[in-house]
């Protein structure tokens, strides 16, 4: 690959929109993709008086990132991926830089990615507002995780993933594996993560599920672990029913609670419409009934341009 072709490609795709949908560079076993997204969005909740005496809050967001792939010999491959997110003036954040190596048995990559556990907990986060909020007890079970070796195989419908995050703080890696199955509209899946905090260690089981056929799609998460030598169990339900082409309807139920104490962490219903203009174009809006003592309902809605 020429340096000052792949250059030339790049500085075309970042002065034409419309070039960012689609390959940029791609020659020689080589390709470099473009993509990202617009969304200006807003939130409405007594939630946000907090900070600025006003239920009314900005959450307009922009991302930009660059996904590459080069072919090394027959059957070994290396990739590479960067996303940042704009959320205002002052605020850059890098949510994942990672690269690595692909073979016939799987990917194996370094950097910070989703630990091995979020292809289970996507099936339930699945909302363009709210959700997601029941199932990560230790923080080795979430997305964008620094430091995180991954590897992701896929062998017909059965997909594998097992991940080790060695944290920049003493005692607290983690390490987790994920398994999900395919059985043509059923897909089921298991994982377990543990984190060590100090002389301890925090664990937690995920089981998921998703049912989906002609339009309509369900999903279930349960989630029992420990956290400071605390006893947890949670779980989301999620409902996605496309009503027509273009109009989706989506409904997420979370809650999650400390056992010994019945102390809740999580207790909402959202519920929100989004309607997809075309491929690059949707407007959404969401309501959260919020269940938490202290907490209030939220309303949020935005428009969402991908490139």
């Amino acid at each position: 690959m020429k340096n000052a072709a792949l250059t030339s490609a790049m500085l075309i795709a970042l002065a034409s929109t419309s070039s960012f949908a689609a390959t940029v560079y791609d020659s020689e076993g080589t390709y470099l993709k473009v993509g990202g997204r617009a969304e200006a969005r807003f939130n409405v909740s007594d939630n946000n008086e907090s900070d600025t005496n006003s239920s009314f809050e900005d959450k307009s967001r922009a991302r930009f990132n660059l996904k590459g792939k080069t072919e090394i010999t027959e059957g070994l491959y290396g990739f590479g991926k960067y996303e940042a997110e704009f959320s205002d003036s002052d605020s850059l954040k890098n949510r994942y830089i990672f690269a690595g190596f692909g073979t016939s048995a799987g990917e194996f990559s370094y950097g910070k990615q989703d630990s091995a556990q979020v292809q289970l907990t996507d099936i339930t986060d699945v909302m363009a507002t709210f959700g997601g909020d029941a199932a990560d007890l230790v923080s080795g079970n979430k997305d964008k995780r620094e430091n995180n070796f991954l590897y992701a195989g896929e062998f017909d419908a059965l997909s594998i993933q097992a991940n080790y995050i060695a944290a920049d703080e003493k005692d607290a890696d983690s390490y987790g594996i994920s398994a999900l199955y395919g059985f043509g509209v059923v897909s089921l899946g298991a994982g377990y993560v543990s984190q060590d905090a100090g002389t301890d260690s925090d664990d937690q089981i995920n089981l998921a599920a998703e049912y989906s056929q002609n339009g309509f799609t369900l999903g279930a998460l349960y989630t029992v672990g420990s956290k400071s030598n605390q006893d947890y169990t949670g779980y989301e339900v999620a409902a996605q029913y496309k009503a027509t082409k273009k109009l989706k309807l989506v409904a997420v139920y979370n809650f999650g609670e400390y056992d010994d104490t019945n102390t809740e962490e999580a207790n909402n219903f959202a519920a929100e419409a989004v309607y997809k203009f075309n491929s690059n174009f949707r407007a959404y809006a969401g309501y959260k009934f919020e269940g938490l003592d202290g907490q209030d309902d939220e309303l949020q809605a935005g428009m969402r341009y991908d490139f």
